[in-house]
């Protein structure tokens, strides 16, 4: 690995404390952070413990007792401010289908636990960045920040959303530790895709189920509404703006060997369409008077949603029976390519990893979304495993030791690349 962008006195840190980063690591996977209920106020207790220690200004901020957040920041001279965000909470699990103890094992250079990946793995390497800057008295190039948040993996409010909408959190730009590496591929997430939620319900009129004929069959209604939306309006190419045209190119290279390249160009350029739930019926031998169906659309960044909402309501438009009862969305977000962020985390995963590191757009949305149209330039960045949410989660001793590197060398790159701006 490549350390020569590190201060010297943060690379000697980084590489003689490996076994304090997955101690780390260890410990937050030995707090129970399910979401729900996504208690977290232990784990932040530890992490102030942690943290407490001269230059580092900690603040904690929290709407709900139960799901405060943290943030930690260590100054510099500059007059920009670099932050590095990760989320404490994860997916529920279940202990019974578990081969390792889902609140933390280690085995050999593995370690397992709800989260190691997604994304308390990253927390740890963040930790340790902070830590290794504030005890060898290293001054960083920026002002960095530390935010670990709650609340993420629900998308509930307690988390993010309340220090952009309760606090004066304003960083130039942030790094999310998300995982997004994927079988051997390394790559930077400079965007997402948004999504429609939406409700379809349909009615009918119930009727003996040995007289069909008599009835008319809700269950029916709302399945050839839900094909008619795949058929129709799954089959219109998006307009997607063109400033998005590199990123997907560099999307679809990095998918293909997992899914092909042409199922992965559809995936941006045409609209995803699932059926989640259906629900209807009261027995076997009914036809059934009711029945609904929750449907998620998404979306590349650079759609219109406004537009894309009439052209579903259209798809829709005269089926008997079939009415849309509740709709959500949320926009698509990007990072243009070329700016300071997305280049330095590029330029950082390079010094760790000798392959080429892709500059591509997730597939679904977490905290990055919203700290983009908060107007905060956001990649999400982390070398991990592919088993976040499954069972058996881990991470390995590698990819922890990556991310604190990348992690260290950023905020350098960084500077170099807001400087040479100016």
């Amino acid at each position: 690995m490549n350390t020569t962008e590190l201060p010297a006195a943060v690379a000697e840190y980084l590489s003689s404390n490996r076994d304090e980063l997955f101690e780390f690591t260890e410990t937050l996977l030995s707090h129970d952070t399910q979401n729900p209920p996504g208690r977290t106020v232990e784990v932040v207790e530890w992490l102030e413990d942690v943290l407490d220690e001269p230059p580092l200004a900690i603040e904690r901020y929290e709407v709900d007792p139960e799901k405060p957040n943290l943030v930690a920041t260590l100054p510099s001279r500059a007059d920009r401010t670099l932050c590095f965000n990760g989320h404490l909470d994860t997916v529920p699990f279940d202990d019974s289908d578990w081969a390792y103890d889902p609140l933390g094992e280690r085995n050999n250079e593995r370690i397992y636990g709800r989260g190691a990946t997604d994304m308390k793995g990253s927390v740890a390497a963040m930790l340790q960045v902070a830590l290794a800057y504030a005890r060898t008295g290293t001054e960083p190039p920026v002002t960095l920040q530390f935010a670990f948040v709650s609340d993420e993996e629900t998308g509930g409010d307690a988390g993010l959303m309340t220090l952009l909408e309760t606090t004066e959190f304003d960083p130039d730009a942030c790094v999310v530790g998300e995982t997004t590496s994927r079988n051997g591929r390394y790559s930077v997430s400079v965007a997402d895709r948004g999504n429609i939620w939406l409700t379809l319900e349909a009615t009918g009129t119930a009727a003996h189920g040995s007289r069909p004929m008599i009835g008319e069959n809700a269950i029916d209604r709302l399945t050839t509404a839900v094909e008619q939306l795949r058929s129709e309006f799954g089959q219109r190419e998006l307009s997607v703006d063109s400033s998005m045209d590199e990123i997907i190119k560099e999307s679809v290279d990095f998918y293909e060997p997992e899914a092909g390249a042409e199922a992965t160009r559809r995936l941006y350029r045409y609209p995803t369409i699932n059926l989640g739930i259906i629900e209807g019926g009261t027995a076997i031998n009914m036809v059934p008077a009711s029945a609904c169906a929750r449907v998620d659309i998404r979306l590349t960044a650079g759609v219109d949603t406004s537009e894309t909402l009439s052209g579903i309501r259209n798809c829709l438009a005269g089926m008997d029976g079939i009415e849309i009862t509740n709709l959500s969305w949320t926009r698509g977000s990007y990072e243009p390519l070329g700016s300071p962020v997305v280049e330095a985390s590029a330029q950082a995963a390079e010094h760790v990893v000798d392959d080429q590191v892709y500059r591509r757009s997730a597939t679904g949305g977490g905290d990055a979304k919203e700290l983009r149209h908060e107007g905060i330039p956001t990649v999400e960045f982390g070398f991990g495993t592919q088993t976040a949410h499954g069972t058996d989660e881990y991470t390995t001793t590698e990819a922890l030791v990556r991310n604190a590197i990348n992690y260290g060398t950023l905020p350098v790159l960084y500077d170099q690349l807001t400087s040479a701006d100016r």
